[in-house]
């Protein structure tokens, strides 16, 4: 790996993360060598380049959206979904509850 980070790196700021991720999409490593060489989640460097490309993503856009809405918007997604999780998981209970009760009877 060409990065000139230490791999005992203890706190992962933006700015190294940035290294790291750029590196990553330059070709330079790969996100199996930066988990070895850095004791890192794959998935937790897998969100980081996520992340990069959703905001060059925005920073390219005509009227780049702002930050603050995109999060508020991914809020809003999430509770949603887990909104429908929940309706759901009540939903198969009820179901489980009518069926112990059928085969009570």
């Amino acid at each position: 790996m060409s990065m000139t980070m230490d791999d005992s790196i203890k706190r992962w700021t933006a700015k190294r993360k940035t290294a790291l991720v750029i590196e990553i999409i330059q070709g330079k490593t790969t996100v199996s060598a930066a988990r070895r060489s850095f004791d890192l989640a794959p998935s937790e460097i897998e969100g980081w380049v996520e992340d990069a490309k959703r905001g060059m993503e925005n920073s390219l856009r005509a009227n780049p959206l702002d930050i603050r809405k995109q999060y508020e918007k991914q809020l809003r997604d999430l509770q949603e979904a887990y909104g429908e999780a929940l309706l759901e998981l009540r939903a198969r209970k009820k179901l489980q509850a009518l069926l112990d009760a059928q085969d009570g009877t």
